[in-house]
């Protein structure tokens, strides 16, 4: 029976990561569509209909690109970083509230936080791996800000578990069957969704690829699969950022076809974003951090509180 249990458990993970990717192949056919017509042009259109294996096209030629790697390099970590990358972005995902008995964590969001800070790492030792004085750079830009705003995704979290009184995922399900969080925590939503794109490095917070001012950020010495993990990986993180902020603020009935067209919705707004804001510029990045993210998140951690505390006499 056990072993029936584990062959399960295999396969619903590989179904899963499975998923995953192809959703990140036709993601990056979204946003380059979407770029397309917010630059009044057309997106990728040439290969099949309307370019919908252009993704897979790209994939193919990334991956039998020659692997090129800079001599003075540290082979094994410049190696392992963007494999290690991906497989925390694939891993996350394990934590999604499935009613099934598969992927039961009580400790869910813990495991999500755990997660997330294990990225910077992997972003921190690419940079540092390539030997090279501007990935290096991009490396360091990108994990203080990734550092700086996990303080205030951690206390935002931690003001969700005074609310529902559980670790557990599955208790955003019972809690948001009558009405949503986004109603009721709407500034709260506004701040977790510029935090995830500042998680995710993308714009305005794009300061680990900041293409327009360094030569490419923390990923330039990457060529061929090694940039195409890299890019794997942060696209499933966008993709898993979407499904949290639908999670906590949409309403979580997994099993549920509008579950996934709102976290698609999500995700294009990932897209928009990019197409309208400039870069945000590094000080005021940090200025948002520390003067307007962490107070907020303390002043309304200290709300839920003292609103337990109170309904508790």
């Amino acid at each position: 029976m056990l072993f029936m249990e584990n062959i399960l458990f295999i396969i619903s993970s590989l179904m899963l990561i499975i998923c995953i990717l192809v959703s990140v192949a036709f993601l990056t056919l979204l946003e380059r569509k979407v770029l397309g017509y917010i630059q009044i042009r057309k997106g990728p259109n040439k290969v099949g209909l309307m370019g919908i294996f252009q993704p897979f096209c790209d994939a193919i030629k990334l991956f039998t690109k020659e692997q090129t790697y800079p001599m003075l390099s540290n082979y094994i970590s410049y190696y392992f970083s963007p494999i290690f990358s991906l497989f925390l972005s694939l891993l996350v995902w394990m934590c999604m509230p499935m009613f099934v008995k598969l992927f039961s964590f009580n400790l869910g969001l813990f495991f999500f936080l755990c997660c997330m800070s294990m990225g910077v790492y992997t972003v921190m030792i690419a940079g540092w791996s390539s030997n090279s004085n501007y990935s290096l750079l991009g490396g360091l830009r990108s994990v203080a800000q990734t550092i700086s705003y996990e303080v205030s995704m951690a206390l935002i979290l931690l003001s969700f578990i005074f609310l529902i009184g559980s670790y557990n995922m599955l208790m955003f399900y019972k809690y948001q069957m009558f009405i949503w969080f986004l109603f009721i925590l709407f500034p709260f939503s506004l701040v977790w969704f510029s935090i995830s794109l500042a998680e995710t490095n993308r714009t305005p917070f794009d300061f680990a690829e900041g293409e327009s001012e360094l030569v490419s950020g923390f990923n330039v010495e990457y060529s061929s699969g090694g940039f195409a993990l890299i890019f794997l990986a942060e696209y499933a993180s966008i993709l898993f950022m979407s499904m949290i902020f639908c999670l906590l603020f949409l309403g979580a009935d997994v099993y549920n076809f509008f579950f996934f067209f709102k976290l698609m919705l999500i995700s294009f707004m990932f897209i928009w974003v990019r197409g309208t804001l400039p870069r945000f510029r590094y000080d005021k990045l940090m200025y948002l951090a520390w003067k307007s993210f962490l107070p907020f998140s303390l002043n309304m951690l200290l709300f839920f509180l003292g609103l337990k505390v109170f309904m508790i006499i």
